[in-house]
């Protein structure tokens, strides 16, 4: 993506350019935030900055895609109630000046091609890239793990989502062809090579918007808390879900309650996820999906996080002997679901399922086909 003949045009100064990718999950959605594992990958859409250094107090920012300008002077760094998008780049300098970095102004041009609130993380792509590019233009130092976290806490405080580290963590630590076991506890990883032979990751967009800052998002949250308390009320060692085994649940709650339905996903959803791995690490693609389609089940029925969209796109292809597996994918209630398909059945499933989407949907079916490559990286130096 070409932004620094446009930086120079706007700016006169010549540009440093950090590129950072969006993500896929394979499985494990919704324990992040529970210290369980995640199975994420970068992919090859994603968020590039180009910034350079000021000689004032002014933060100054365009969205090129928006066409949009903004600026503000350093003294007044607070997020923004009325305009989105530069709250993901203000929320990382506020974690540069409370990490002890004497900030200065600077320039700053923003581009992506991540979709936005089909659950494919462009919030944590903008964070990422502009934290690398910071570091990067500031020479603080900080690697890469210090700036997910950093990333993290910009969404947390300025974006008002408490989300998990999942989603910053690919894509600053995205390998080509690979995905990331992570533990979210201690944030050990394990590249898996991801091998696909003859299919395809295909992402069937069900054009319906999510908003992570919602208050379902941080009431899921708040349900797996509610549940671990009471588990540690006969268990004391327990600190998360992922303490937490079935058997323990079902002693300790009331096994007909909400709390109960959403506590018991996210314990087998970590079972399912190591299933997964095992799977990869075989070559087995068939048991693979067939995990992927039950955690569709448990986030629709268990969770709650799902939609009518995304159910009617999980089931059109449940019993497609060319699907190997599907779900829905990201925080819910809109976005993508990732599906794994026989690469030459693709235009003949695209064109069998946009009408009937549309039809019973009323909306029109966008869909991308995504590889997987290696997390953010500087394209340029200035």
């Amino acid at each position: 993506m070409k932004l620094a003949p446009l930086f120079r045009e706007l700016f006169e100064a010549e540009p440093l350019v950090v590129r950072s990718p969006g993500r896929v999950n394979i499985i494990g959605e919704h324990t992040d935030y529970n210290e369980g594992f995640v199975l994420p990958a970068a992919i090859d859409k994603a968020a590039w900055v180009a910034v350079s250094a000021r000689q004032d107090e002014e933060i100054r920012l365009f969205a090129r895609d928006l066409d949009q300008h903004f600026s503000m002077k350093l003294k007044d760094l607070k997020p923004l109630a009325t305009l989105s998008w530069p709250n993901y780049i203000l929320g990382v300098v506020a974690q540069f000046k409370q990490a002890g970095i004497p900030v200065r102004g600077f320039n700053l041009i923003l581009s992506s091609d991540v979709p936005i609130g089909a659950g494919l993380s462009s919030s944590a792509a903008v964070e990422c890239a502009t934290a690398f590019a910071l570091n990067e233009l500031w020479q603080t130092g900080f690697d890469r793990m210090q700036l997910v976290k950093m990333a993290q806490k910009a969404e947390h405080e300025y974006a008002g989502v408490k989300c998990g580290i999942m989603d910053q963590f690919a894509s600053m630590f995205g390998k080509k062809d690979h995905c990331l076991r992570l533990d979210c506890r201690s944030l050990e990883y394990t590249t898996i090579p991801l091998q696909l032979p003859g299919y395809k990751i295909l992402l069937l967009d069900t054009h319906v918007k999510h908003s992570l800052a919602g208050s379902e998002y941080n009431d899921r949250r708040l349900e797996c808390e509610r549940g671990v308390e009471r588990v540690r009320k006969n268990y004391p060692q327990v600190h998360s879900l992922r303490d937490i085994s079935l058997s323990m649940l079902e002693e300790c709650l009331d096994t007909s309650s909400l709390t109960f339905r959403r506590c018991r996903y996210v314990v087998e959803e970590n079972e399912r996820l190591m299933g997964v791995c095992a799977s990869l690490s075989k070559g087995d693609l068939a048991e693979a999906g067939q995990l992927m389609f039950r955690t569709h089940d448990g986030l629709s029925k268990d969770y709650g996080v799902s939609c009518p969209e995304l159910d009617f796109l999980v089931d059109q292809v449940r019993n497609d002997p060319q699907v190997a597996g599907a779900r829905m994918m990201g925080g819910g209630f809109g976005g993508c679901t990732i599906n794994l398909v026989k690469e030459e059945h693709i235009p003949g499933l695209l064109a069998q399922l946009k009408p009937v989407y549309e039809e019973r949907m009323g909306k029109e079916l966008g869909f991308y086909i995504a590889s997987i490559e290696d997390g953010t990286q500087l394209i340029s130096h200035a």
